[in-house]
């Protein structure tokens, strides 16, 4: 996995293929075959790796956290933000490759879905009864990929990467509770 990942963060994911993985790790082919039956398993391995780190120290965080919609909201930036980084330019790069087909699309679609749901259990109980909708999660994870790789790319700092998303995800919560209060209303009037 290590020799994977330098292969994509040196030469990009176009160059990761079986063959030379076999090469710079100084193993025969049968033995990566063995191990990723196909370049497709190895992508999702890649995810799958880059998403067991980013779960584990977001849910870390989560449980250190103070029990308010500020102190969830940073964690959730700061996590995703700090892992992006962590991992560097190489997981856009995994990211954009996993949506090359229908099957390794479901997989990336299938780990949003648990970070969506993780985000919405901790946030939901700041939603004053409303709901978090389907909607606005995916557009806090679009915010999250966007200013992550923005940050790693160089191009905003990490502060600015991880204030941006807070106050998304700070706002998003406003807006589902201002929506309820709405809804609320018209329906006594």
């Amino acid at each position: 996995m290590a020799v994977a990942w330098r292969i994509v963060r040196e030469h990009g994911t176009e160059a990761l293929t079986l063959g030379y993985l076999a090469e710079q790790a100084g193993v025969t082919k049968p033995v990566v075959y063995d191990h990723f039956a196909t370049r497709a398993v190895l992508l999702i391995a890649l995810y799958q790796d880059f998403d067991q780190r980013q779960t584990l120290q977001m849910d870390q965080a989560l449980e250190r956290s103070e029990p308010l919609l500020a102190h969830r909201a940073r964690v959730i930036a700061s996590s995703y933000v700090d892992c992006v980084l962590l991992q560097g330019r190489e997981i856009p790069g995994v990211i954009a490759a996993l949506a090359s087909s229908p099957e390794l699309e479901a997989v990336k679609l299938q780990y949003q879905q648990v970070f969506l749901d993780k985000c919405r259990s901790n946030l939901q109980p700041f939603a004053e009864g409303a709901i978090i909708s389907a909607a606005a999660l995916r557009a806090m994870l679009g915010a999250a990929e966007a200013v992550s790789h923005a940050a790693a790319l160089g191009d905003i700092t990490p502060a600015q990467a991880q204030d941006e998303l807070y106050a998304n995800i700070v706002a998003m919560v406003e807006r589902a509770r201002a929506n309820e209060s709405i809804s609320r209303r018209g329906a006594i009037e």
